[in-house]
């Protein structure tokens, strides 16, 4: 493990559902079906607090499923899952839901940015704080009731533009921000809820090169200043360059998790993403029909 990862994990088992030190999310017996397809079906498994993990896997491994069904914007079957002391339960009065989570501290962000296009660049970021009085009908008609904390949200907000160099946008429309602006001023608003674990769905996705690094730099920061990060990526030489942990999934199960680097050597993932002939010598193929010639038989 490299200088930059992170020292909780020295010494935990590299197995799929291996105890953490301290985890701040912990998930039991998850499982997600469409009729007969088992998109997810994850015994056990921990999250580190104070780490980036990264969740990778093949295309239809349930990463998504399993990113939504964590965050609860979809409906486990059956689970039982504890975020920083508190327990949900699927088909339960516990079950998760989105505002739930991010009221306890868990918020996350969206492959495909949901930024209010039509609103600037600042009011997004305003709508990301929590527990706002003017958002109560009957103190928003007491102005003095709700200014001073709208301008320390205001303040706040412009603390994190010019941290995520945006200040120079923020009173321009979120539509008319680039695909990579979008994904900052997205994990900007994340920010504003100060939350303890940062949820981000394929973070690099569609961001040219030269926002690659800076939206980097930030969820290193993230974790810099003790927060949690579990981040979904197809894109190894980010989850090599960031993470602390990879957990890795295939047709619904987590069959391994590691340091990156024993991540890349472990047999099964390559298989999973390759297929387990990769490397092998398969000979030469079997003609699928015999000439006539073969088939002649001597007189």
């Amino acid at each position: 493990m490299s200088v930059e990862r992170s020292a909780a994990l020295h010494d935990v088992t590299e197995q799929p559902g291996a105890p953490k030190p301290d985890p701040i999310l912990t998930v039991q017996n998850m499982r997600r079906a469409f009729g007969g397809l088992v998109a997810v079906n994850v015994e056990h498994v921990e999250f580190q607090r104070g780490c980036i993990t990264a969740l990778i896997g093949p295309n239809g491994a349930g990463k998504t499923t399993f990113f939504n069904l964590l965050t609860g914007f979809d409906d486990a079957d059956t689970g039982r899952w504890n975020f920083d002391g508190s327990t949900f339960e699927a088909v339960s009065r516990r079950r998760p839901t989105p505002f739930k989570l991010a009221r306890q501290g868990m918020v996350r962000t969206f492959q495909l940015t949901k930024s209010l296009t039509r609103l600037s660049v600042l009011e997004n970021m305003k709508l990301g704080a929590t527990g706002q009085r003017g958002e109560r009908f009957l103190t928003s008609l007491v102005k003095p009731m709700w200014s001073a904390q709208e301008r320390d949200i205001e303040a706040r907000a412009d603390a994190l533009l010019e941290r995520f160099k945006l200040d120079h946008m923020r009173a321009e429309f979120a539509g008319n921000l680039s695909g990579g602006q979008r994904k900052l001023l997205e994990m900007a608003r994340a920010l504003m809820a100060d939350p303890r674990m940062v949820m981000l769905d394929e973070p690099m996705a569609g961001v040219n090169p030269a926002l690659t690094q800076s939206l980097l730099g930030h969820v290193k920061d993230l974790r810099a200043e003790g927060r949690s990060v579990i981040f979904v990526e197809h894109d190894m030489d980010v989850v090599f360059d960031i993470s602390d942990w990879v957990v890795v999934m295939a047709e619904g199960r987590v069959i391994a998790e590691g340091t990156p680097e024993s991540i890349g050597r472990n047999q099964q993932v390559i298989e999973a993403y390759l297929g387990s002939h990769h490397g092998a010598d398969l000979g030469e193929p079997e003609p699928k029909y015999h000439s006539v010639k073969e088939e002649s038989v001597d007189e």
